[in-house]
């Protein structure tokens, strides 16, 4: 079987008070992964600032840039300059309307389109809808050098619906860049919340036959305790590599994104479908 090989690289961080210093960072994080041969670098979650959406209503706007604009300026030059392709994720400004975005840079240094997250959760420490519209833009897949990937944004993540529409279009890798922990002192009933964040992501990437890369930022913020342990699985959710859960790390892990298509083959998952047998998925959810 003909390989298709790819290094994969993921910056799981601890963002600092300090908006200027997170991107300069981030930055020369992005350098250490290139220099390890990372092709394809994700960011974590509002990678620029601390998790702001733990308080309700703050003023937040501070954090927002354009899209162009700062932080796609200085990886769009460092792109170029490595030759490697970065997914930016950040908060996004456009006009009077906010986003919880990604920018897709190409190893060119052509900024791409923009993914605008579409699933916004408001949950206590997670208020989001206070700050973010729901992405207008529809499910993306860059096309770039090394592949053709979608990035899904952190409570994407528990939605089999946009796993599979990217997979769909013709995606060979899903990034899921996330800000999620546990709350200090909170016990969940249901059962371990990080099991749970593993658990579907891998999910996906069975049901999906494709690839899986899930970044999390790490370290403590008000009452939220980031919990890291970002990790690349395979196209049958084997995990390749994990990061620790108590620090900053590069992880970088090589794949090969012609076993999509073998697995595929084999289980059968896209052959068997039967969309004509799916129009309740669009139905409101029953009360």
């Amino acid at each position: 079987m003909k390989t298709r090989k790819v290094v994969i690289g993921l910056i799981q961080s601890t963002p600092a008070e300090d908006f200027f210093k997170n991107l300069e960072h981030s930055l020369a994080l992005v350098r250490k992964a290139a220099a390890k041969g990372a092709q394809i670098i994700c960011l974590p979650e509002l990678y620029r600032s601390r998790y702001f959406p733990q308080s309700d209503k703050v003023k937040a706007a501070k954090f927002s840039e354009t899209i162009p604009g700062e932080s796609t300026r200085a990886f769009s030059a460092l792109a170029r300059e490595l030759g490697v392709v970065i997914a930016v994720p950040l908060f996004e400004r456009d006009g009077a309307r906010f986003y919880n975005s990604v920018a897709v840079i190409d190893a060119d240094g052509k900024l791409l389109d923009t993914y605008r997250k579409i699933h916004i959760p408001h949950d206590p420490l997670f208020y989001e809808k206070s700050y973010f519209e729901p992405g207008n833009r529809g499910f993306k897949v860059f096309r770039t050098r090394y592949g053709n990937f979608s990035v899904l944004i952190c409570y994407d993540q528990w939605f089999p619906e946009a796993a599979r529409a990217c997979r769909l279009a013709g995606a060979e890798i899903l990034f899921y860049p996330t800000a999620i922990g546990f709350v200090r002192g909170y016990k969940a009933p249901e059962g371990d919340w990080r099991e749970a964040w593993t658990t579907i992501q891998r999910s996906h990437a069975i049901a999906n036959s494709v690839h899986v890369a899930a970044v999390n930022r790490v370290g403590g913020e008000g009452e939220l305790k980031f919990w890291g342990s970002s990790f690349i699985a395979d196209a049958f959710g084997n995990i390749v590599k994990l990061a620790g859960a108590q620090k900053e790390e590069v992880l970088v892990a090589t794949v090969d994104l012609a076993t999509n298509k073998s697995v595929g083959d084999g289980w059968g998952f896209m052959r068997n479908r039967r969309p004509d047998s799916y129009k309740s998925l669009l139905a409101p959810v029953a009360k």
